[in-house]
């Protein structure tokens, strides 16, 4: 069975809203990526069991960006969720360290990655 594994939320100040969560709710920092940049920088938090993906906005609206189905074989999941009125998505699966292998759009345009799960 497919798990929901993270979350994603588009901030302009991704620092502020990071420490937001670490303070509220204990959430620990497992990870950053990219260079910091005037939009701010990635941030990866987790409870342990679902991690919290807080990503620089640039410039498109704040809140839930996506969330990210854990699965056994990604390629099959993809064709399955298409299969099953999924759209979008990419042909190949991305090489460049990415924690998402591919991504689908539910029904209602939901972006949803999928991937064997995060090595952090």
């Amino acid at each position: 069975m497919a798990r929901i594994r993270h979350i994603a939320l588009l901030t302009k100040d991704t620092a502020k809203l990071a420490e937001f969560y670490k303070a509220s709710f204990g959430l620990k920092e497992v990870a950053r990526s990219g260079e910091p940049t005037e939009h701010g920088q990635a941030i990866y938090l987790s409870d342990g069991h679902i991690n919290l993906a807080v990503l620089p906005a640039r410039n498109r609206r704040e809140g839930i960006y996506h969330f990210g189905m854990e699965v056994e074989d990604v390629k099959r999941a993809a064709q399955t969720a298409l299969a099953a009125g999924a759209s979008g998505g990419t042909p190949e699966l991305p090489r460049d360290g990415r924690f998402a292998e591919t991504f689908v759009l539910d029904p209602v345009g939901t972006r949803v990655d999928l991937s064997l799960g995060w090595k952090v």
